[in-house]
């Protein structure tokens, strides 16, 4: 029986990267998961059932409020991480974790969402955020030593498995390491299309300025087109400043509620250039189509006139130009979910199940084991 571990970067947010490693989880049951910090109260069902192990940032005050400000202490807490004991290690990383250390005869396989984008992407990051000068200044002295520790960190895992192609390219270029790309998990079962679609656009999202919301936000209100924002963050009184009447703001909503939103909205509007960006295919689940920006992940899911529409750039006038080409299209609900459903959970597992079992063939027991038990479970 091999010893497995899951480390994930952090669990204080319920996001993209967070349903990633809950699935993973799942993919490797028996697997013990470790982070560095988690905030109970922001932990799905699931997790809290784990109870994922935590390092001594767990002692760390106000954890889900100020843990984007412990950057600097991450490396440490990882790297002081005791996974000797285990034959595999698998890390899910937006930051950190794929720089455990592992015993000398284990295989390190890291799930990468993207190299530290506050590192890499300094000026696009930090443009975003509503920081003065001086403390603009000092992150970036503050990130020149944490930049050359995630370039010897890189060297740690034995193979990489990106979340997109352009995630892997961005691997490659910033740390020369190949990455095997497969999608994250989208569960397709969680949503259903209906006949009865409303007469409003639909915002899901973090809150944060590098999301562009902005430009979703000034596009309905310059065409006067009703938009519902649903989800919560920093940003969220700026945009509640530049919004016109027909813009409303639900903040963080039941998952169930979520869900009748999505199926009934007219589409999704997803302004932001992200790393991959799941919340579109969760929308085509619901038979429901996107309005896209053309770049990062959304070029991977999204087809232009079969399950969303692109604008191509990050301007309003761009956006108002595809609102109003919207207007003149028809979409075919069961044709939008059949391409969603090529992105299942039960796809992402197998993919993950069998990109081990090449790496490492003494995996292929396991599965055989982890199958056994799901039988067993059944009867």
């Amino acid at each position: 029986m091999l010893r497995i571990a899951l480390y994930h970067d952090f669990l204080v947010n319920m996001g993209g990267a967070e349903r990633v490693a809950e699935n993973l989880h799942r993919t490797l049951p028996d697997s013990d998961l470790y982070t560095t910090m988690t905030a109970a109260g922001r932990l799905s069902p699931y997790f809290k059932e784990v109870q994922p192990k935590t390092s001594w940032m767990q002692m760390l005050p106000a954890k889900s409020k100020l843990f984007r400000h412990y950057f600097l202490l991450y490396p440490f807490a990882v790297e002081m991480a005791n996974l000797k004991e285990y034959d595999l290690i698998v890390s899910s990383c937006f930051g950190y974790a794929k720089g455990v250390k592992r015993g000398k005869s284990a295989v390190h396989v890291c799930y990468c969402h993207n190299p530290m984008r506050w590192v890499w992407r300094t000026t696009d990051y930090l443009a975003s955020e509503p920081l003065g000068r001086l403390k603009h200044a000092l992150i970036r002295f503050a990130l020149k030593p944490l930049r050359a520790w995630e370039m010897r960190a890189a060297r740690r895992p034995d193979y990489y498995i990106a979340n997109s192609a352009v995630v892997a390219k961005r691997l490659y270029e910033a740390f020369g390491v190949h990455a095997t790309v497969i999608p994250p998990p989208i569960e397709t079962k969680r949503f259903h299309p209906c006949s009865y679609v409303d007469d409003y656009f639909l915002v899901l999202s973090r809150l944060a300025p590098y999301k562009r919301l902005d430009l979703a936000v000034q596009a309905c209100s310059q065409l006067g087109l009703p938009l519902i924002v649903i989800g919560d963050g920093p940003d969220r009184k700026r945009l509640e400043k530049m919004a016109g009447p027909t813009v409303t703001f639900l903040g963080r909503l039941p998952d169930a509620v979520v869900d009748r939103y999505a199926r009934q909205c007219r589409a999704l509007i997803f302004p932001g250039e992200e790393d991959f960006g799941m919340t579109p295919l969760e929308i085509n689940a619901a038979g429901r189509p996107v309005v896209g920006y053309r770049g990062g992940g959304a070029l991977e899911t999204i087809r232009d006139g079969v399950n969303g529409l692109f604008f191509t750039e990050q301007t309003v006038e761009s956006l108002t130009d595809a609102l109003q080409r919207f207007d003149s299209m028809t979409w075919d609900p069961i044709a939008i979910r059949r391409h969603a459903e090529r992105f299942d959970t039960s796809v992402f597992q197998e993919r993950i199940i069998d990109f081990l079992v090449k790496v490492m063939p003494d995996f292929g027991e396991e599965v055989v084991r982890f199958e056994d038990q799901k039988q067993g479970a059944a009867a």
